[in-house]
């Protein structure tokens, strides 16, 4: 399993909406990527004055985070995203 360093947040995309609100079947290409995700594993904090600052999320968070945030990888066939914390904007519930 991958393993993130420092503050950095590996987070896993649940799937886009595939209807409408009006409930239209929406094609691939006109999918809006889902900026809701699974926190699937975290680093162990920031490093500030030879002190870790704890995370504030999870494994198993749900997550919103930034649009263009962090870097995606594919992993064993799996689709993540490698983000720092700061760039996650809130902990859905």
């Amino acid at each position: 399993m991958l393993k993130p360093l420092e503050d950095r947040v590996i987070i896993k995309l649940l799937e886009a909406q595939e209807t409408s609100k009006g409930g239209i079947l929406l094609p691939t290409s006109a999918q809006e990527k889902s900026s809701v995700a699974e926190v699937v594993a975290i680093g162990p904090g920031k490093l500030v004055d030879g002190k870790y600052v704890p995370m504030n999320v999870k494994v198993g968070d749900k997550v919103l985070f930034s649009k263009y945030a962090g870097t995606e990888i594919k992993y064993e066939g799996v689709e993540y995203s490698i983000l720092k914390q700061e760039d996650i904007l809130a902990i859905v519930e």
